[in-house]
């Protein structure tokens, strides 16, 4: 997903695709650890994910307090 799709989003939304991510990524260990990750690129996309996600929301905080 592009950072210009991420930022169109209200706070309630990025709030759930990071919950989502965050369930992602969980998933993409597990399977790692048992052997079944066929796409091992998947989880330096998530984990990048996660971090766009999370410095948007912190980039509004921030400016909520200005």
């Amino acid at each position: 997903m592009k950072i210009s799709e991420l930022r169109s989003m209200t706070n309630a939304e990025l709030a759930n695709k990071l919950d989502d991510a965050y369930q992602e990524m969980f998933n993409l260990r597990f399977q790692r650890s048992t052997g079944q990750l066929t796409n091992t690129a998947r989880v330096g996309e998530v984990r990048r994910q996660v971090a766009r996600i999370k410095t948007i929301l912190r980039e509004r905080e921030l400016a909520a307090t200005e």
